[in-house]
């Protein structure tokens, strides 16, 4: 585990640390045109561009820049690189598949540049998490409602994109790997399995926290995972985390105790109910802002 990694264990032991917020809607305000995304390097790109956040940390590292210092600035202990789409499923809808490791890559640079200068300016210490998002792809889920059977990705090959990601974002200086919006349990399998790979070939550890979604007032997952199933049977446990926790899980808050147990009194917890989110030992705390969602990060730091 690197120095960085070891402070951030130790910082989360004595203190709540707040993760950043959404960097997606964040680019969406910017009002990009197609000209921005392109940028001299792709702007004759034989396919649409605009829509594809991720290539901003190539083509405008600035504007990525600028969000994560807005986000530091407001109190943000962690954020997270711009890569949620940085897969080859999620690229090739770009025609870019071949551009992974490079986003990935920049993506990173981009984000601990950021963070360690907010780090020298403050003195506090900033962290990166690397973002592995869930890609566009399910492994349990047929995408045609007559062939139940069909699949349009598999383990191995989500194995790979995961894998192939992941070292970049390393390589890039991240000081954790987030896998994050998990609506299927197998594809988070795919991902945790391949950062597991990953460590082992390099023989260095690295934090890993997941972050699963619960789509709506079933409490489960999108590929029908319950909470209990989730965390009180480890369905991700054996493959390594740090930590776990859920995105907008509003309609499951009477069973978030179940986080709790599941992290047998040790580790970190995260929890994000709409806009709200927090690090935490041994327990679960939510915040709010007179009792709805909080407008802006610094509102929230505050």
């Amino acid at each position: 585990m690197s120095g960085r990694a070891t402070q951030l264990e130790s910082l989360l032991r004595e203190r709540i640390l707040i993760l950043d917020g959404a960097l997606g809607t964040s680019v969406q305000a910017l009002q990009l045109t197609e000209a921005d995304f392109r940028g001299r390097r792709f702007a004759h790109w034989p396919s649409e561009l605009k829509g594809n956040i991720d290539l901003l940390s190539i083509t405008q590292p600035q504007r990525i820049a600028a969000i994560h210092r807005g986000f530091l600035t407001a109190g943000a202990d962690i954020i997270t690189t711009n890569t949620f789409n940085s897969t080859a499923p999620s690229q090739g809808d770009y025609g870019m598949e071949a551009l992974v490791p490079e986003l990935n890559r920049a993506a990173a640079r981009v984000a601990r540049a950021a963070a360690d200068a907010a780090a020298a300016e403050t003195g506090t210490p900033r962290f990166v998490a690397g973002a592995l998002g869930p890609t566009n792809r399910t492994c349990s889920i047929s995408p045609d409602v007559n062939d139940p059977g069909l699949r349009n990705i598999t383990f191995d090959q989500l194995v790979r994109t995961y894998g192939e990601a992941s070292q970049a974002l390393v390589e890039g200086g991240v000081d954790l790997l987030m896998v994050e919006t998990i609506f299927d349990t197998l594809n988070a399998k795919a991902a945790l399995y391949a950062i597991r790979r990953l460590c082992e070939e390099r023989a260095q550890s690295v934090p890993v926290i997941i972050s699963g979604t619960i789509t709506d007032a079933s409490g489960r997952t999108l590929s029908g995972q319950t909470l209990d199933v989730y965390l009180r049977e480890r369905v991700l446990a054996p493959l390594g985390m740090d930590d776990t926790g859920f995105a907008c899980p509003r309609a499951a808050r009477g069973r978030l105790a179940a986080l709790c147990e599941a992290r047998d009194g040790g580790g970190m917890a995260t929890v994000e109910t709409g806009a709200e989110s927090a690090f935490l030992e041994g327990r679960v705390r939510t915040f709010s802002a007179g009792g709805g969602l909080i407008s802006t990060m610094a509102d929230y730091a505050r």
